[in-house]
């Protein structure tokens, strides 16, 4: 059953200019080691890969306040490194979650998260939608 649903544009001109600043700590602040030596690989500009993956973490975010409607958010102090986009040998994108990403989707009890991203030129485009793992926990406040 489907229980959230998220969906992020992110500019890539930021993340170029925040690949030239060495004052700025926002990209180790928001991707992990893995998702970096990933979006330095290949032949994709390296700020647009950035900006899909950051585009991601913002609409896993926005799909995990979705399944919550009505109810207090648990996602508000989300560190954005705890969501890793990841990617299989084919280059399919989909989400690795540590900390306290993983603690959330636990006590919601996420079964699998789907995951596209897009990017091209000055933009890139992420949509999330996270599945329920069986029985929904309760909706109290």
């Amino acid at each position: 059953m489907i229980i959230g649903l998220g969906t992020d544009i992110a500019k890539t001109d930021f993340w170029r200019r925040a690949l030239d600043d060495s004052s700025t700590s926002v990209i180790e602040g928001t991707f992990t080691r893995a998702e970096l030596s990933y979006c330095k690989s290949g032949t994709v500009p390296t700020a647009e890969r950035l900006a899909a993956r950051f585009a991601a973490k913002e609409a896993f975010v926005k799909a995990l306040g979705s399944s919550r409607y009505g109810l207090q958010p648990l996602n508000s102090q989300i560190p954005l490194v705890d969501i890793e986009v990841i990617a299989d040998s084919w280059g399919r994108p989909s989400m690795r979650l540590h900390g306290q990403a993983r603690d959330i989707a636990n006590q919601l009890n996420l079964g699998p998260i789907w995951l596209s991203l897009s990017h091209e030129d000055e933009y890139a485009t992420a949509t999330v939608i996270l599945e329920s793992n069986g029985s929904l926990p309760s909706k109290s406040p």
